[in-house]
């Protein structure tokens, strides 16, 4: 018979399990997104430096200056290059080089899913913050939308990844919209429930009368 202290122990070790995937997971495409970026800016460098020489912007700035000019590079081109993807031929280029290689590397994949799962949640229509309540407790989630019938359209984060989790369908009543924003929301998340206190510590937690019947 499995004594007490080994249940605990088993479910401990779950526990740091699925922690140290959960974080794995997280940083996975933070790390790759700094990969590129640091050949991107090394890559820009090396495009500035012409530049600053012959325009001496050290000299006028100080140090430095040739990093500044990089990183302007680069958001130039990711404006300029956001406006493209928008035309029906960046759509187009962007649809065959996903169908031809960028499509078969999972770094691609993992990048693509984190910009556009951030770009859907910040930029969506009545996105907000709040309480879900499944079963007899009560889970960080954002709302995205109303389906009518007294029905809502949630996401359910899994931490510590604030863009996985699950999409749910649940009566308004089991939904309780909260004040703080997305982005603390989905700090909250990242740190695993740490600074709930602070940001729901006025929050009413009474469950929906149907779960306490």
């Amino acid at each position: 018979m499995v004594s007490s202290r080994q249940a605990a122990g088993t479910v401990l070790v779950r526990m740091l399990k699925s922690t140290v995937v959960g974080g794995l997971l997280f940083l996975l495409p933070l790390v790759l997104v700094a990969f590129l970026l640091g050949h991107a800016l090394r890559l820009a460098g090396k495009l500035a430096k012409p530049i600053t020489d012959t325009l001496q912007i050290d000299a006028v700035i100080g140090s430095g200056g040739e990093e500044i000019l990089a990183i302007l590079m680069l958001v130039a081109v990711s404006i300029v290059a956001g406006l493209f993807a928008r035309t029906r031929a960046g759509r187009t280029m962007m649809g065959w080089a996903e169908s031809s290689f960028l499509g078969g590397l999972p770094q691609y994949q993992v990048v693509k899913s984190m910009a556009e799962g951030l770009a859907q949640v910040e930029g969506a229509d009545g996105a907000r913050p709040a309480l879900i309540n499944i079963e007899e407790a009560w889970q960080l989630g954002y709302v995205l939308e109303p389906l009518g019938n007294g029905w809502v359209a949630v996401f359910l984060p899994q931490a510590p990844t604030p863009l996985s989790g699950n999409a749910m369908y649940l009566p308004e009543e089991r939904v309780r919209p909260l004040t703080i924003t997305m982005a603390h929301t989905m700090a909250i998340v990242k740190r695993m429930g740490l600074g709930s206190a602070e940001a729901l510590g006025h929050v009413d937690f009474t469950l929906p009368e149907d779960v306490r019947a």
